[in-house]
């Protein structure tokens, strides 16, 4: 292993856009969106993302789940979209999103590499655990950490060190791992190890120095840590 992870002893992954793919929620309903499904799916996310961090900076939290409804509305009635059995169906969808290919298997190579794993999300905890099972990694995920410990949602500081007191390890025993380029910057600039899951190749933030690594799939990771397959 190279001497900056040698240390390694916990990888801790983001949730959404990470492990999940956000958009299969919107791909499960699509047709019934029609040629809107795509941005609908795009401006959710946006939103849902903007109303995290405009909540966070006015001191006004409500949980993830509340975030993602208000979002959801919002996306709809922009797009005319005026159908409440079919935004319950998208909210509901929301707890069974794909996992991305690589993420099972990955996540069983670390641990039986002994390395523990961690999900630090924005998510609530009721959203994460549904998830977590719905994708079958219930046994491959030692804890599932939610913001709503704290409630603030990431970047914030405080929430990183949600992993190392869940644990009791130092910053260096942590690889964080994100897709997304605002949390890479946040878990850079609290002091992780950071891995950037770059899977659709976007152009970096300067809100911080680079991350240690830039991969495009989570699977790259075994080979940065010298993980020998099982």
């Amino acid at each position: 292993m190279e001497s900056k992870f040698k240390e390694v002893s916990l990888c801790v992954f983001d949730a959404y856009g990470t492990l999940f793919d956000v958009h299969s929620a919107v791909g499960q309903h699509a047709h019934a969106l029609g040629d809107q499904a795509q941005t609908i799916s795009m401006l959710w996310r946006q939103k849902q993302l903007e109303y995290t961090w405009l909540r966070s900076l006015m001191g006004r939290y409500v949980d993830f789940e509340q975030v993602t409804q208000e979002a959801l509305h919002y996306a709809l009635q922009t797009y005319s979209v005026n159908d409440a059995a079919l935004e319950q169906k998208l909210l509901l969808a929301y707890n069974q999103l794909i996992s991305y290919t690589e993420v099972k298997d990955t996540l069983k190579q670390l641990r039986g590499a002994g390395i523990a794993t961690a999900i630090l999300s924005n998510g609530s905890p009721n959203m994460l655990h549904a998830a977590v099972e719905y994708a079958g990694l219930t046994d491959l995920i030692d804890q599932v950490i939610s913001v709503d410990e704290l409630g603030i949602y990431k970047p914030d500081p405080r929430v990183y060190q949600l992993a190392l007191d869940g644990f009791g390890v130092t910053k260096n025993e942590v690889l964080f791992h994100s897709s997304n380029a605002w949390d890479v910057a946040g878990a850079v600039n609290f002091g992780f190890n950071v891995a950037w899951i770059n899977r659709f190749s976007q152009p970096s933030e300067p809100l911080s120095k680079a991350p240690d690594l830039m991969l495009n799939d989570l699977h790259q990771v075994l080979g940065t840590l010298e993980i020998l397959p099982i």
